[in-house]
């Protein structure tokens, strides 16, 4: 009997976007601590000073802007945008070779990245966005974590109202008011995508066998 685990399948490419302070960076760390080896984290290359505690290859490429042109003017790129000065781009190495291996990645980028990625691989991507419960909610998340002047938040908060708008170009949308509740549903979402006929590419034999 076979084991429809062991059929042939076809990656993904799981998008998580949210406004900034949204619980896209926590359900995104969830998702990769419990699925372990079945789902990676598609890192970008990025401008963008390195944090402390960061790790290039790890979380960024970190690449300087004559650099990150160069890229862009190869078409090494999947998709790219400038957010807040600094640039990020996904990088079009061996992740359509791991897609055809049946390899699933992880994208946290905005609306901009989702649509070029899914202008260019549409049957492969999932786009799910979450929202906040409420807008008044969101800035208090971001005020929250100390890190930013007001300025800086009302920069952003501009940014998540130009965010939200785009919410009906995402397959999934996903009101994060339970950081357990909003998890436990993203995970049903990418198990389902997973069983989407058109991914199941081992099913054309399997299916032969059966009608021989």
């Amino acid at each position: 009997m076979a084991d429809p685990d062991t059929l042939q399948r076809r990656g993904l490419m799981f998008i998580l976007s949210s406004p900034s302070g949204a619980g896209k960076t926590t359900i995104a760390r969830r998702l990769l601590a419990e699925q372990g080896a079945a789902l990676r984290l598609s890192v970008s290359v990025t401008t963008r000073p390195m944090r402390p505690g960061e790790i290039d290859g790890r979380d960024y490429f970190f690449v300087d802007r004559a650099e990150f042109d160069r890229m862009v003017e190869a078409d090494e790129f999947m998709e790219w945008a400038e957010v807040f000065g600094n640039c990020y781009g996904t990088p079009k190495a061996h992740i359509r070779d791991e897609l055809k291996r049946g390899e699933d990645f992880l994208f946290d980028i905005d609306w901009q990245g989702t649509q070029q990625l899914y202008q260019r691989a549409q049957g492969d991507v999932v786009r799910v966005f979450l929202l906040p419960p409420s807008i008044e909610a969101l800035e208090a998340r971001l005020r929250g974590r100390g890190t930013d002047s007001d300025a800086v938040i009302e920069a952003r908060m501009a940014r998540a109202r130009a965010e939200i708008s785009h919410w009906d170009a995402y397959d999934y949308v996903v009101i994060n008011d339970d950081v357990e509740a909003c998890f436990g549903r993203v995970k049903m979402i990418l198990e389902a995508e997973r069983m989407r006929r058109l991914r199941q590419t081992g099913l054309i034999d399997f299916v032969r066998e059966l009608t021989r």
